[in-house]
């Protein structure tokens, strides 16, 4: 399912009494958002925990908000409000999830071939009928005989599922390697692609150890400034570009982009750092002051007011009534 914007914010535009709502539904604590008709319960609120049908059977899940339902889309339909009753059997069976981990990774040990499969989380769902186990690995693991033997040891649905390194991380939280919580286990509820390109436009280290999370992978947070780095790069001048400042010519020998501003080499003086707004192109100014000097295209060395007002120039370069009109439309 698609993420909708949720209309939970007091600021947002009102809905039109009678439109259809969907309800945005967590499964966890960190996590996307699936949308639900809700239509039928008319008395849920945001925190509410609901009973819907997933593709993985019965689940229980906490509403985020509410959103119009987009008409040539289909929704599964919210079961019923989640009783006390089952709250209390979320917690009941959740209490049993790390023994039946530990079950899990017994018996992965016993019958062998699974050496390369991890085994991090098992996950009931509210009232203990579907029990899913995940796993990563580098590659590929048939996992079917050990769903065979855990099918045998557990009343519940058994499910095997593999994940990777960055949901790993997500279950098993812990401090990321800036000193506070990851990212992954506190806020992130979905993955962005993340490219060695994202870090070298921020002048990041290509070293493995500033770049890669404790997950093995680029770290979720090089994508967080990218668009900013980009956008003000574009409006500064390059490294080793020569450009004139308050203090005189220099070399630019360093960019900072959010702080709008360049590292400028000038001689007899030092390093200096120039904001934007006091840089002075010098390549453009050297290129009209070239141009001021050429002869006029159109009447080449002779004497010219083409560069004046229309009002001030000479009679005979005055332009005919027509071009006039033309250059009055140019203008517009």
């Amino acid at each position: 399912m698609v993420d909708l914007p949720l209309t939970t914010d007091a600021a947002a535009e009102p809905v039109p009494a009678g439109t259809p709502m969907a309800a945005g539904v967590r499964f966890t604590k960190i996590g996307k958002l699936y949308h639900f008709d809700c239509a039928g319960h008319t008395t849920l609120k945001n925190g509410d925990y609901v009973i819907v049908q997933t593709l993985r059977g019965r689940q229980m899940g906490q509403i985020m908000g509410f959103t119009p339902m987009e008409k040539d889309r289909e929704y599964r339909a919210i079961l019923r409000p989640a009783t006390p009753r089952d709250l209390a059997l979320r917690q009941e069976w959740e209490s049993r999830q790390g023994t039946a981990l530990e079950t899990c990774q017994q018996k992965a040990r016993q019958m062998g071939g699974l050496e390369d499969a991890r085994f991090v989380a098992a996950q009931y769902n509210y009232d203990g009928s579907v029990l899913t186990f995940l796993f990563s690995a580098e590659d590929r693991v048939d996992t079917s005989r050990l769903r065979n033997a855990l099918q045998r040891e557990f009343t519940a649905q058994v499910d095997i599922r593999q994940v990777g390194p960055r949901d790993v991380a997500k279950l098993l939280g812990g401090f990321g390697a800036c000193g506070g919580d990851r990212c992954c286990s506190t806020f992130l509820t979905d993955f962005s692609p993340i490219s060695i390109k994202m870090a070298k436009a921020q002048g990041i280290s290509l070293n493995p150890s500033e770049i890669t999370g404790m997950c093995g992978r680029l770290r979720c947070c090089l994508v967080y400034e990218y668009e900013q780095y980009v956008a003000a790069r574009k409006e500064l001048p390059r490294r080793n570009k020569r450009v004139g400042t308050p203090f005189g010519e220099g070399k630019v020998i360093d960019v900072h982009p959010l702080k709008d501003a360049v590292s400028v080499l000038i001689e007899e003086v030092g390093v200096k750092i120039v904001q934007r707004e006091e840089i002075v192109p010098l390549d453009e100014l050297k290129a009209l002051a070239k141009a001021a000097k050429e002869p006029c295209s159109k009447h080449g060395d002779e004497p010219c007011d083409c560069g004046k007002p229309k009002g001030e120039r000479r009679a005979d370069q005055q332009p005919a009534a027509g071009a006039a009109a033309d250059d009055d439309e140019d203008d517009d």
